[in-house]
């Protein structure tokens, strides 16, 4: 078998395990941006609702 062949096998393997390994860094950390932005919108969600009730309060 010629090296050059295991060499182009071994890099492409290489490379697909980068992929991978950023792919999962990506998943974790959309994951996370996700659960801040869903705390957020319920915060903002919750202050909404209660300026509308102090406006008609007031």
């Amino acid at each position: 078998m010629s090296w050059t062949l295991v060499a182009v096998v071994l890099l492409a393997t290489a490379g697909l395990l980068v992929l991978g390994l950023l792919a999962g860094r990506l998943w974790l950390d959309v994951k996370v941006l996700a659960r801040e932005v869903d705390t957020a919108s319920r915060a903002l969600a919750e202050a909404a609702g209660d300026l509308a009730g102090a406006s008609r309060a007031g």
